[in-house]
């Protein structure tokens, strides 16, 4: 990788760490319509098949009001999305040489 595409990568992974670190603040704490909706319609909540490590963007052990526990979250699924993205492109670039190389 040269020093530019670095230099652009770095900076990507900054802002994305920015944003997360930004958003549980001005984020609206009012749910979206769809949700909304359903939590006026029904009186219970129903327990799905696969219960999310980080439900609603919170860490459980810090609380669900707590704002560096969606910090924490944000940052941890920022890392984890650019680490497969990674993944993948790394493992693209094995599986299709440039045409130079061929």
């Amino acid at each position: 990788m040269s020093p530019k595409d670095k230099k652009l990568v770095l900076g990507g992974l900054v802002i994305c760490i920015i944003i997360a670190v930004l958003a549980p603040f001005i984020a609206s704490s009012n749910p979206d319509g769809l949700e909304k909706t359903a939590e006026d319609v029904s009186t219970t909540e129903e327990s799905g098949i696969y219960e999310a490590p980080m439900p609603d963007y919170t860490i459980p052990f810090l609380g669900e009001d707590n704002p560096y526990g969606g910090i924490v979250a944000l940052i941890v699924g920022v890392l984890i999305t650019l680490g497969l993205g990674y993944i993948a492109a790394v493992i693209l670039k094995r599986r299709n040489p440039p045409e130079a190389l061929r």
